[in-house]
């Protein structure tokens, strides 16, 4: 899942923010829209502003947030455990060490502390934070139903099952479904992946390793055009933490582009690319490019639903978890 208008943006917000995609879209196990509005009726526009301060000053949070968020509810679900510091929490698992937007969770969370003490959870301010991360990237804008209380564990073990960079399209499939996500949810959320940017030493393999296959030594699956521009970005034995934009037709905008660079074999990663090869994944692809293909899809649509879904796995409500006072510990 790296300006002038702001003032728009958020006079677009505001109003997009009352039009729901279906009425069963919005309510997940125990959550619901507008749980703050009575306890903390500012809460949504607190973490709106901030989210927006920090894109203003560095757009690369907008993609960190929502893979943040991701990342959170596929382990132990929506409940803000990635946020949590220690020497064997989430946040130190291999897949989550170059996770960023942390400070913007803990500038809000310290806002809404002097608003309203000890009322909103860190997990609905990432839920919420991710949401408001495609609005600013130029994405549509959709109702985040709220009331996920926090986890009190975090584990790194636990990140062991995160989708993976090399997954073939059965494993993401089975990854996704062992959260109650089908295959047009996968497809919906790694279009997320329009914004942002992934590191060489997650694809670079994919440039030198096919010797064997083709005279250019990167993977058939890519676009020859396109081999020598990548291998320049990141060349053989350079620095694997050099970041490239994972789609090249905008990636500082949320749009269905992503999609178009798989079809021209310029996906970056190679479980993005697979979507494109596996038939099961490709008709989806299809059907959010302008509408083509067996199946007419609108990406906006399809990801806000399919992010409402994911923002539900696992959530805590009730009196099960906590409120955390900070989101980078548990309480005392």
């Amino acid at each position: 899942m790296e300006d002038g208008f702001f003032l728009h943006k958020a006079t677009l917000f505001t109003m997009l923010l009352t039009l729901c995609i279906a009425p069963t879209f919005v309510r997940g196990q125990g959550t619901r829209v507008g749980f703050y509005s009575r306890s903390c009726p500012r809460a949504e526009a607190i973490i709106r502003s901030t989210v927006q301060s920090h894109f203003q000053s560095d757009p690369t949070v907008a993609p960190g947030l929502l893979r943040m968020h991701f990342h959170d509810c596929f382990v132990q679900g929506c409940d803000g455990s990635v946020l949590i510091n220690g020497p064997n929490s989430e946040k130190t698992a291999g897949p989550n060490r170059l996770l960023r937007g942390y400070e913007v969770i803990d500038d809000a969370k310290t806002q809404l502390e002097a608003a309203c003490p000890g009322v909103v959870s860190c997990a609905d301010i990432l839920a919420l934070a991710a949401r408001d991360s495609v609005s600013l990237t130029n994405g549509r804008s959709w109702a985040v139903p709220t009331g996920r209380r926090d986890g009190r564990v975090s584990s790194a073990s636990d990140a062991a099952n995160l989708p993976g960079f090399t997954d073939s399209v059965d494993v993401q499939k089975q990854k996704f479904a062992d959260l109650g996500l089908n295959t047009l949810d996968l497809v919906a959320l790694l279009g997320g992946h329009t914004i942002g940017t992934g590191a060489c030493q997650f694809f670079k393999y994919r440039l030198y390793n096919f010797t064997n296959t083709t005279s250019s030594g990167a993977d058939p699956s890519i676009d020859p055009s396109f081999v020598s521009q990548l291998q320049s970005l990141c060349p053989q034995n350079g620095d694997g933490t050099r970041r490239v934009a994972l789609d090249t037709g905008s990636p500082n905008r949320f749009d269905a582009s992503f999609y178009a660079n798989l079809r021209s074999g310029r996906g970056i990663l190679e479980s993005d690319q697979k979507l494109w090869t596996d038939a099961s994944t490709k008709t989806f692809v299809q059907g959010f490019l302008s509408g083509s293909g067996p199946t007419r899809l609108d990406f906006n649509t399809e990801f806000a639903k399919s992010m409402v879904k994911m923002s539900n796995i696992g959530v805590k409500t009730g009196t099960d978890g906590e409120i955390r006072k900070i989101c980078s510990a548990f309480n005392a």
